[in-house]
């Protein structure tokens, strides 16, 4: 299976990986052909990549089969979550909540880290996408860090509401196209507190998940919000979800911005270690997940594209790649790969 930015695919393409809307229904199955009409449909919505079946890459499993099925289940329950909490149904949240714990054990049982970052996702989504998302991330960087089960559990349900808040912001600021004034953006930033005071408010639930959903956005060095906090003054919940609510974040495309690229937003994560992450963590982070996506297709220094098919550990930017075309005619040639931990000649010079 390969990765394709939506601007490559062709008429006749097979779906790889279902396309969900925010409520998990499916929007188009994998499987499908791909038809002009389809790929359209597919940009309108704000789909910029997708995955598709490649017979010369059957041997790269973008996702875990179960955890892509927990996903959608997950995806299904996020809005019902929500409601359970305004609404301070205690015993409707715990059952809406097992999925996500569900989730979490599931990953911890799998024990190995599901490499790819990427997640076909469109703006009708993205709230949901990106609270579990960073849940899923969250989970596999707390289990590499050495949480213990109950506290990975506590980490992936405080991942998932983090941003609940963000219910009592308006609209109209939230989906602003453009710059925030600083009065709006004063207002963005209570997110955390309102988290904070609507899960106080409603529901019983431990320490460790309301510091998540009120101090994801503190920083090491004190310059986060809302309360200034500085390094191991963060609770340690929080500061593995501040990581991965921010690698998911500015991986995406939002109303008033254009997403990072896999590189840029890694880089951004590394060079934040000691000011803005905590450093023991953002060392987790590189061992745990890689920058190119499994079937991603990458551009070599060489000229040369290939598609990545397996990861270097240890080595994020250094994974095995398979060339599948001729880099001047760009006919199909027989395939053969390339390992860049053994080519340090050769670098990644941008996604294709």
């Amino acid at each position: 299976m390969r990765l394709e930015f939506i601007n490559r695919a062709k008429e006749n393409d097979v779906l790889g990986k279902s396309i969900l809307s925010s409520d998990g229904k499916i929007l188009l199955k994998a499987g499908i052909k791909l038809t002009d009409r389809y790929i359209k449909k597919l940009q309108e919505i704000g789909v910029f990549y997708i995955y598709v079946e490649d017979e010369r890459l059957e041997d790269v499993q973008v996702e875990d089969e179960q955890l892509s099925e927990l996903k959608q289940y997950t995806m299904k329950s996020m809005s019902q979550i929500v409601r359970n909490i305004h609404s301070c149904n205690g015993k409707g949240l715990r059952q809406s909540l097992g999925v996500v714990e569900e989730l979490v054990e599931y990953i911890i049982d799998l024990g190995d880290v599901n490499k790819s970052l990427y997640d076909i996702k469109t703006y009708d989504n993205y709230t949901y996408m990106h609270s579990l998302d960073t849940c899923i991330m969250t989970s596999f960087l707390g289990l590499s860090s050495n949480f213990r089960e109950n506290e990975l559990k506590e980490l992936g349900v405080g991942a998932v509401l983090h941003d609940v808040g963000k219910t009592m912001i308006p609209s109209k600021i939230l989906k602003k196209n453009g710059k925030l004034t600083e009065e709006e953006f004063n207002e963005i930033k209570m997110h955390t507190v309102y988290g904070g005071e609507i899960i106080r408010k409603n529901i019983s639930m431990p320490y460790s998940i309301i510091d998540i959903v009120e101090q994801h956005h503190e920083r090491i060095d004190g310059r986060g919000y809302p309360y200034g906090l500085q390094g191991n003054h963060i609770s340690k919940f929080a500061r593995v979800v501040c990581i991965c609510d921010v690698y998911d974040a500015i991986s995406n495309d939002r109303c008033y911005r254009r997403k990072f690229s896999p590189n840029d937003a890694y880089e951004l994560i590394l060079a934040g270690s000691g000011t803005s992450f905590d450093e023991n963590l953002v060392k987790s982070f590189k061992n745990t997940f890689a920058i190119y996506p499994l079937g991603c297709c990458i551009r070599l220094s060489n000229g040369e594209e290939g598609y990545v098919i397996k990861q270097n550990e240890g080595f994020p930017d250094r994974p095995v790649v398979r060339i599948l075309y001729d880099s001047k005619t760009k006919a199909p040639t027989p395939f053969y790969e390339i390992d860049l931990l053994k080519n340090p000649n050769l670098v990644i010079n941008s996604i294709a």
